[in-house]
């Protein structure tokens, strides 16, 4: 039986505390400044994807009945319920659990990143912390996002939970991006570092991470549908927050309640593809070997319903919704943005060109062929499976009002220098520097790019915005866009450039859906 995969449905307006730059009122003053209204967009964005918010929206429990609904199915509950969870916004999601569950949780057991409670509480979200008294256990593990042996305890208990369930009861599973890490429980007699060592490896020689994940699943008790397998006969209902490209429900967090499609051969291929089968630990040839003569063959998961309540689409989509409302026509481009920061910024660079000539009239008259066909080529290089170029560019033609272009996803940086940054604020920068190439008529333009977590690389920044006069403003400040560009550096350069005022701060989010990237267009005039 195929495992039961619903999404939720567009996001609602999150309630948020009022914004630092003005009150409800002030998003549609018509003096608004562009950065203000950016700023705005990506805050209420956030907002609208924090676990409290989705955790509400995914579940509903009629307090007189105890039916408890998740989408379209119902499940009664009566002191039945139990708790598992894994990843870096899993803490928050427990807290609004327990909050809307409590009085039928029977315990629960969450593992959450070395750290995140004592940062939750300086950042002052006491809703994402558990109460006194909670019946959710809490493991911290998995330092640097690699697994260890707290988080091996953490997995452990989980595990042990699991088996304990009966028919009569209901796991709820919350998963979130750092899973994976959270979760490791090797099947013995693979020790966690034989199996860290083999992963290493198989990095190291250039495997991918659907064939790291391959490998993962089949020597561990938990992943690969392993914890929905451990909690059979209880009904399962598992909620995600995807933080990966697509939100393919068997890769996050190595799909620990989703039924693996692969099997031993497919790992013994893997293995020789890389060279690495005639070195393999003695251990991991044993359980390679008892699974292959499992008469049982792979498990199902048909008592469980998967639910991703959170993710980059959703977010864009709330987005959309928001920037509408402050007065723009707004495109979702893609939810899969992906590649080297320098092609990305290349691409949102021609788009701002193209688009903007579109903008301005007699008509768009002033598009350039070369520079359209240039736009084609990029976004084609780019391989962007949803990509919405030729949609976004028909709205704008026939716009007669500004436009704010939004996508998301998560780029990556190669890195040549040592200096301090993250990948939302180098594409900025780098967006920056494509911008002030030349001249792009009277249309003022900003770009922003932020990480839903709060957290861009080891900053306390979330992102960046910028226009097309940084370039040669950070040259009146004596400030070399390509020399920190070239040391990886672009924190460092928004730090001194204007005194931090292109930076981007919300705290720590506690959530986590990727990154967004807004590309705001406004005709002067």
């Amino acid at each position: 039986m195929a495992v039961a995969l619903q999404v939720l449905p567009r996001l609602a307006r999150a309630p948020l505390r009022p914004l630092l730059w003005g009150g409800p009122g002030a998003r549609l003053a018509s003096g608004m400044a562009l950065a203000e209204q950016a700023r705005m967009l990506f805050e209420n964005t956030v907002g609208a994807v924090l676990p409290g918010p989705m955790m509400h929206r995914a579940l509903s429990l009629d307090p007189s009945s105890g039916h408890l609904k998740v989408r379209d199915r119902s499940f009664q509950l009566r002191q039945n319920l139990y708790l598992v969870g894994f990843g870096k916004a899993v803490l928050g999601m427990a807290a609004a659990a327990e909050e809307l569950l409590g009085q039928h949780l029977v315990q629960g057991v969450i593992s959450v990143p070395k750290g995140i409670r004592a940062a939750v509480e300086c950042s002052g979200k006491q809703e994402m912390l558990l109460k006194p008294h909670s019946r959710v256990q809490v493991f911290e593990g998995a330092e640097d996002n690699l697994p260890d042996r707290d988080a091996l305890r953490a997995a452990l208990a989980i595990r042990q939970l699991a088996e304990g369930l009966t028919a009569d009861d209901l796991l709820l599973v919350l998963i979130s991006g750092g899973g994976s890490a959270l979760l490791p429980a090797p099947i013995p007699p693979v020790t966690l570092e034989e199996k860290q060592t083999l992963t290493k490896l198989l990095a190291a020689r250039g495997a991918t991470i659907q064939e790291l994940n391959t490998i993962r699943k089949a020597l561990s008790q938990l992943k690969g549908g392993g914890l929905a397998q451990a909690a059979y006969p209880a009904q399962v209902v598992s909620l995600i927050l995807s933080d990966v490209v697509g939100d393919p429900v068997e890769v996050i967090a190595s799909g620990p309640t989703v039924a693996s499609v692969h099997n031993v051969q497919d790992c013994l291929h893997i293995l020789n593809h890389y060279g690495l089968r005639a070195a393999l630990p003695r251990s991991v040839k044993t359980v390679l070997a008892r699974a292959d003569s499992d008469p049982h063959g792979p498990h199902t998961c048909g008592h469980v319903l998967n639910v991703i309540i959170g993710s980059n689409a959703l977010a864009l989509a709330e987005a959309r919704r928001q920037a509408e409302a402050l007065g723009y026509r707004a495109v979702v481009l893609s939810a899969a943005m992906q590649g080297d920061v320098k092609s990305v910024a290349k691409f949102y660079g021609l788009l701002a060109r193209v688009a903007g000539a579109h903008l301005t009239p007699p008509g768009g008259a002033g598009v350039s062929v070369e520079e359209d066909q240039q736009l084609h080529e990029q976004a084609a290089a780019l391989q962007l499976p949803d990509l919405q170029l030729k949609e976004a560019l028909e709205v704008v033609k026939e716009a007669r009002v500004p436009i704010c272009l939004l996508a998301g996803g998560e780029p990556t940086v190669q890195l040549q220098g040592s200096g301090k940054g993250g990948r939302n604020q180098e594409l900025a920068l780098r967006v920056a520097v494509e911008l002030g190439q030349r001249p792009l008529g009277p249309v003022d333009v900003l770009f922003l790019s932020g990480g839903t977590d709060g957290r861009d690389g080891p900053t306390e920044a979330a992102g960046a915005w910028v226009m097309p006069e940084l370039a040669r403003q950070a040259t009146a400040e004596g400030l070399d866009v390509a020399t920190f560009l070239a040391h990886n550096d672009s924190h460092t350069f928004f730090h001194r450039f204007q005194g931090g005022a292109h930076l981007l701060y919300t705290g720590l989010t506690g959530t986590n859906v990727m990154d967004v990237h807004f590309l705001f267009l406004r005709p002067r005039g």
